[in-house]
């Protein structure tokens, strides 16, 4: 089955089982401003997103298994919430007001501080307070998707683990990744390092979560391991490239704000890697202004071009895509031919995807 079909049975479902979970929390709720706080993070959870990872534990789950069963739905959300908690934190971090076109959750209440005139707290610190709460918040919720469901205890204690493994990992890549804006010299090693740590990570435990309950012999794990973990780099090469040449329009995200961050994107690491020492230290010399203006922006944009940086990292992603399909490969004798096909077409989604 395609990627496509296949979000389309299961997209509406994963977000009837987020839909629900937050409904027991808000019902739970005695307080007008929790009441409130939690129909924020829900209505932020729901504004968009694809749902790739609660959908890449149901695939892992029925690829393994006979009988293909509704129940992996509930336990699937739970990585969606740590996603999720990982946004709303990087959206502090970065400073963006805006993800998937919606506001970021932080900046959802710097609009609630303006609306009820709050004179305690300055709006920007209240709302970066409630964001690193409401991340806090996301990340337990995300729990109970592992607590309250129809699988065996064994089953859940081990998806748990798979949980917070990936919880630890990503938060040493986002520790990681800042520490690399402040390193003059990194190389694409040590990015690929980073962003297997911070996106590759959660997609390769979703992954394990659906292998987890569907009690697959451990010996085939390394390849969905391998599977996963190059999707999660091929994903994060192509988020680069689209972050600085994406149509605002249809990824939602704004083209300058990777290069404002001074953030090491495989395009700034392959372009002071291979420009000449004058364009080198031309690119240097932008990149550490403080207040980057349009025109800045344009020339660092000209000097990814000069330096041939997109395509070289598209050329890159297709050598993790080719691992992946390989490791694939390993398991379609065990694997059911829906599944199977629906993991070839979601590597070819993500290498080629605009958004």
């Amino acid at each position: 089955m395609k990627f496509i079909e296949y979000l389309k049975i299961y997209k509406p479902k994963i977000e009837e089982a987020i839909e629900k979970l937050y409904l027991k929390k808000i019902n739970s709720s005695k307080n007008k401003f929790l009441d409130n706080y939690y129909t924020e993070l829900e209505n932020y959870f729901l504004s968009g997103g694809k749902r790739i990872r609660p959908l890449l534990t149901i695939a892992t789950y029925n690829a393994f298994c006979d009988d293909q069963e509704e129940k992996i739905i509930n336990p699937s959300i739970g990585v969606e919430f740590l996603h999720n908690a990982s946004l709303i934190h990087d959206d502090i971090i970065d400073k963006d007001d805006f993800r998937r076109g919606s506001p970021a959750f932080h900046y959802r209440f710097q609009n609630y501080h303006e609306t009820y005139k709050l004179k305690k707290m300055e709006k920007i610190d209240f709302a970066n307070s409630i964001g690193i709460i409401g991340g806090d918040s996301a990340f337990f919720l995300g729990l109970e998707a592992y607590l309250y469901n129809d699988f065996k205890e064994d089953l859940n204690l081990a998806a748990i683990e798979y949980y917070e493994n990936a919880f630890i990992d990503i938060a040493n890549g986002v520790l990681i990744e800042i520490d690399m804006v402040n390193q003059k010299k990194i190389s694409i090693s040590d990015y690929i390092d980073m962003i297997s740590l911070k996106t590759g990570a959660l997609i390769e435990k979703s992954m394990l979560i659906g292998a987890n309950y569907a009690r697959l012999d451990e010996k085939y794990k390394k390849f969905l391991s391998i599977y996963a973990i190059n999707l999660g780099i091929i994903f994060q090469m192509i988020d680069d490239i689209l972050g600085t040449f994406g149509d605002e329009k249809v990824t939602g995200k704004p083209t300058d704000g990777d290069i404002r961050e001074g953030k090491k994107t495989c395009l700034l690491i392959h372009a002071l890697a291979n420009l000449n020492q004058q364009n080198t230290d031309r690119l240097q010399k932008v990149l550490e202004k403080q207040n980057m203006t349009e025109k800045d922006v344009e020339e660092i944009k000209s000097l990814f071009i000069k330096a041939d940086a997109a395509n070289t990292c598209k050329k890159l992603a297709t050598k993790y895509y080719n691992e992946a399909k390989e490791a694939l490969n390993n398991l379609k004798h065990l694997m059911n031919d829906s599944e199977y096909e629906l993991f070839g077409d979601l590597l070819d989604f993500v290498l080629n995807r605009n958004f």
